[in-house]
């Protein structure tokens, strides 16, 4: 990717994980547990930050929706889908409006990263 490329990405204000990821920490993990299991656990995961409100979850649709206030506002969509028995997937899609001079694409990169580190300490990570 060219100089400008890499520059632009910089300046986006939403980024989501996906099995297409052309960036390997980005690519949707698949963990060892059951559906049931993991969406618990990512539910627990945000009731437990002080810095994240649930604002709706849906076990039907496999969604848990969160307003993340510190250290930067945004919003988060985090979708669980099983994708074998015992093989289940997790995709984050994060988004802020706040704008920053050096960019807020590294910054919301990271909180993915943090999430996916903290499942990983949960549950065994099957692939990415």
């Amino acid at each position: 990717m060219s100089i400008f490329g890499n520059l632009f990405i910089r300046f986006r204000k939403q980024v989501e994980t996906s099995d297409n990821q052309k960036d390997g920490s980005l690519t949707t993990h698949y963990y060892k547990a059951s559906f049931n299991q993991l969406f618990k656990s990512v539910e627990d995961l945000f009731r437990q930050d002080a810095d994240c409100r649930i604002i709706t979850v849906s076990k039907d649709h496999g969604e848990i929706a969160v307003e993340i206030d510190k250290p930067t506002q945004c919003f988060l969509i985090v979708t669980v889908v099983s994708a074998k028995p015992l093989e289940t997937a997790v995709d984050f899609n994060i988004s802020t409006e706040k704008f920053s001079p050096i960019g807020m694409y590294p910054v919301l990169k990271n909180r993915l990263i943090s999430y996916y580190e903290k499942l990983n300490k949960l549950h065994t990570l099957v692939r990415s």
